[in-house]
């Protein structure tokens, strides 16, 4: 049922914001040089390696780690960078990543291929067999101001309460903090 979910907000959302994005796409190649969309190599379910799409906010040529382990990660935003990062605009293309099935809308947050450590916790804990969300548990109780330990405390309870009521809900809290623009650090 959860799929059948995935799919039909997915659908739906990108028949309703598919201007915005390509107003959102034009923004981007006209403040910064490079493309508009940004490819990155994530871990999803069972551990399978999968391409998640995301508008840009980086400058070319930014490392590619975790932000939160860049020195001073404003120094690598592009001029609009910081607004999509704020009201999570850019995440909006993963909205595809959910339509192919590589994502779900709630999940735990898809770990960067690099991110050898959180991979490890989250596969012997169980984690991995869920599919990754565009938000979670974690992402609605901190986001970027809570400790790696944290995050995998509350995908763990995510993991325990799932279901669609509980997706919904979470959904619901992500709707409100994107709106704010509360609970990112960068």
């Amino acid at each position: 049922m959860k799929r059948i979910v995935d799919v039909i907000l997915a659908s739906s959302a990108i028949l309703i914001l598919l201007v915005p994005i390509i107003a959102i796409v034009i923004l981007v190649r006209l403040t910064s040089p490079g493309a508009a969309f940004y490819w990155s190599d994530r871990i999803g379910r069972n551990n399978q390696t999968f391409r998640m799409p995301k508008l840009r906010t980086m400058r070319i040529g930014t490392p590619s780690v975790a932000t939160h382990l860049l020195s001073n990660p404003s120094d690598y935003l592009t001029p609009i960078g910081g607004f999509l990062r704020r009201y999570s605009i850019d995440e909006l293309p993963q909205l595809w990543s959910i339509l192919i099935g590589d994502m779900s809308f709630v999940g735990p947050r898809p770990a960067l291929f690099n991110q050898d450590d959180l991979i490890a916790i989250r596969t012997s804990r169980g984690i991995h067999f869920l599919t990754p969300g565009l938000t979670g548990w974690a992402q609605i109780n901190g986001r970027d101001e809570i400790s790696i330990a944290e995050k995998i405390r509350l995908d763990e309870e995510y993991l325990r309460r799932r279901s669609l009521a509980f997706d919904f809900f979470i959904l619901w809290r992500t709707l409100r903090k994107a709106i704010t623009g509360t609970g990112v650090s960068h």
